[in-house]
């Protein structure tokens, strides 16, 4: 994704949903705005798994041990 954060990502992914739950879309415009959620979805998955392994990592003292999370 490009330069798009978590909170971002959720927001419009949020819109994406309700804008469909309306059903007022086009068969193409649904298609459309359904895949870009799926992408939206995949991207956020990845951060909270990112974030999850960063926690599991955490030491008792409180820092991060240094592992290849990227």
């Amino acid at each position: 994704m490009d330069e798009i954060t978590f909170e971002e990502a959720l927001r419009e992914l949020e819109g994406a949903v309700t804008k469909l739950e309306e059903g007022n879309l086009t068969l193409e415009a649904s298609l459309k705005l359904y895949e870009r959620g799926r992408a939206l979805s995949d991207f956020c998955q990845q951060v909270l798994e990112k974030a999850e392994l960063r926690i599991e990592h955490l030491t008792a003292d409180g820092e991060i041990v240094e592992t290849e999370l990227e």
